[in-house]
């Protein structure tokens, strides 16, 4: 009989080293006072992000003869979580979390060795163009098609709400069941900032006209490729959402405990203390679904479909749930534009949206799950 393998829930000395590296790196670069000025025009600060490239983060998931760390997807989490908890406007979702496992997932080694090593570094950006001009994630039919004339490709189509889509270098771009390479100075795209509910989080319209591509991978394994690099974009992405409600817990258990309400804390009264009980609980299963997940990748147990989505799930339903609890927590103050409630709620009610959004993987649990019985 065949021993089955055990998870073991508990981070490492390097992996809890790492996590404190990247919340003192984010905290000085990234802080949250940043996203208050957040806006569609806001572009990325490139010499930041080139910061996080020279301290190995942004390449922790390539593998190290390409440049990269070679580190699993927990350890991309840790990153993803401290930078929920300070609403970094960063693409480290978009290119960490999406790029570079779409483009390992395609199997093209020598556009993997060309692109990486700057990818790693922060001199260049990749991002993923999956959506149609409607903006939704790997639709039956996808927003751009694909034209070859004798050796050449070229793409038509737009695609709306495609992540730091106007600040790549290059896109990787489904069209028909392939993955295409798309230098952003070529002839015909045009790329146009998208406004969004949480401004920190940058998105865009992309028109292609006769635009020139480069084949990426095998013809027709592109859908593959995308599905399989989106299950680790939605790992870091609850990684994300966990850190934005711990944020918000912490927040308000410290304004529970010095709000002074008939000479008293309001931590005290029962209907407080037990909504940031009931904050805490939402938190610690949003942890327990999230990083298993990782580790359902890392460890090659579990059925990352299954992890993943469930991780999408439970904590884009914390997320909110914990965000809006934060605001009654706060009272009036927390319904304020001086306060940064509102901000990692707008955050929370987004995200909860990417990536086919919570609908999207509740339909592909019951099938996994409940059809597959």
């Amino acid at each position: 009989m065949e021993e089955k393998k055990v998870m073991e829930f508990e981070f490492s000395s390097e992996q809890l080293a790492l996590r404190d590296l990247a919340a003192k790196v984010i905290a000085t670069s990234w802080p949250e006072s940043m996203a208050r000025g957040a806006s569609v025009a806001t572009e990325l600060d490139r010499a930041r992000w080139r910061e996080l490239g020279e301290l190995g983060l942004i390449g922790l998931g390539v593998p190290e003869e390409l440049g990269g760390g070679g580190a699993g997807v927990v350890e991309l989490q840790l990153v993803a979580e401290e930078l929920g908890r300070s609403l970094a406007q960063t693409p480290f979702l978009a290119v960490a979390g999406l790029a570079v496992p779409v483009l390992l997932a395609s199997g093209d080694v020598t556009l993997a060795q060309k692109l990486l090593p700057g990818v790693c570094a922060g001199e260049s950006m990749l991002a993923v163009v999956a959506t149609d001009r409607h903006g939704a994630w790997l639709p039956a039919v996808s927003g751009v098609s694909a034209h070859q004339d004798a050796a050449a490709w070229t793409l038509e189509g737009s695609a709306a709400h495609v992540l730091d889509g106007c600040d790549a270098d290059q896109l990787l771009v489904l069209a028909d069941e392939s993955l295409f390479l798309v230098d952003v100075t070529q002839p015909g795209l045009s790329r146009t900032p998208m406004g969004s509910l949480d401004a920190t989080r940058r998105q865009g319209v992309l028109d292609f006209a006769a635009v020139p591509a480069r084949l990426v991978g095998a013809p027709g394994a592109g859908r593959q490729a995308v599905e399989s690099g989106t299950d680790r974009a939605v790992a870091l992405l609850a990684a994300e959402q966990l850190g934005t409600a711990e944020r918000m817990l912490d927040l308000s258990v410290e304004y529970a405990k010095t709000r002074l309400q008939f000479g008293r804390p309001i931590g005290s009264f029962q209907a407080v203390k037990h909504r940031c009980a009931d904050m805490l609980v939402q938190v610690e299963h949003a942890r327990s679904a999230a990083y298993h997940a990782g580790w359902a990748f890392d460890a090659a147990v579990d059925d990352t479909r299954i992890a993943a989505s469930l991780a999408h799930v439970a904590c884009s339903q914390t997320a909110a749930d914990v965000t809006a609890g934060a605001i009654q927590v706060h009272g009036g103050i927390g319904f304020t534009w001086e306060h940064a409630a509102h901000l990692y709620f707008k955050r929370s009610t987004a995200d909860r949206h990417l990536f086919g959004g919570s609908p999207r993987h509740l339909e592909r649990l019951a099938q996994l799950v409940i059809d597959a019985s």
